[in-house]
């Protein structure tokens, strides 16, 4: 076993699994989702944004290494920002404004499909609760992020009128920021997953992530993509527009 090869693993977990193979982004990139299937997407995906911050505090909660907290607390700076420049939440709120709904509607977090928020709250309890290994490992969907920012930034302009710069400054700040936070946990992991037990330990940390990110679509899918399937309390059409 060496680093080269669990690192192989890695890639053919994301290769195989991560999110960007599910019809639901094939439909959005190219430009044939409706504009309430545009806004489904950016309501239930903002319960995800809106807990990466609280899932990497959870995470700095429990490490003794000081150097690993300050390498980690970017992650929270670049999601929460400042108190007047924002960070990538209120970036993502930009693209709500842009899609027509109200900013406060979807920072609320009503109607939030009952699949979604399992699946984040899962996600924040897998990092609150298994080995640090596992919580930094389920991190590393952080590898293949950029390939889909930049499909969406460029299928999102060529296809949608609310698409441009300010809209979609949440992916192209994403563009420089998700390859520095994964070159410090990918490293980590490497580092860290010294024996075989470990290297499984890592990929099914990065397996169980995939999934959390696919479950999220599956549900949109069913709700929204296939009509009269929206369930008691998730977003209705015409619910929260500006």
């Amino acid at each position: 076993m060496t680093s080269e090869t669990l690192e192989a693993r890695l890639r053919k977990i994301g290769e195989e699994r991560y999110h960007d193979k599910h019809p639901f982004h094939d439909r959005l990139h190219g430009g044939h989702c409706s504009p309430d299937e545009v806004r489904a997407w950016v309501i239930n995906r903002w319960a995800y944004q809106a807990a990466i911050p609280m899932k990497d505090a959870a995470f700095i909660s429990r490490c003794t290494d000081p150097d690993m907290r300050r390498a980690w607390r970017s992650r929270i700076e670049d999601h929460d920002g400042g108190i007047d420049e924002g960070g990538g939440i209120r970036r993502w709120l930009k693209l709500a404004e842009a899609v027509g709904l109200d900013a406060d509607y979807v920072a609320s977090g009503k109607g939030v499909l009952p699949a979604t928020r399992f699946a984040v709250e899962a996600y924040i309890r897998y990092v609150q609760t298994m080995p640090l290994l596992q919580a930094v490992a389920s991190s590393l969907t952080e590898l293949f992020a950029p390939k889909i920012h930049e499909r969406r930034i460029e299928g999102l302009l060529e296809h949608y009128a609310f698409a441009n710069t300010e809209s979609l400054s949440y992916f192209k700040n994403r563009l420089d920021q998700a390859p520095r936070d994964v070159a410090f946990g990918l490293q980590w992991v490497l580092d860290h997953a010294d024996t075989a037990e470990k290297e499984d330990m890592a990929c099914d940390a990065l397996i169980f992530k995939t999934e959390v990110l696919w479950a999220q679509l599956d549900a949109i899918w069913s709700a929204y993509v296939e009509p009269g399937r929206i369930p008691p309390g998730a977003w209705q059409p015409g619910e929260g527009l500006r």
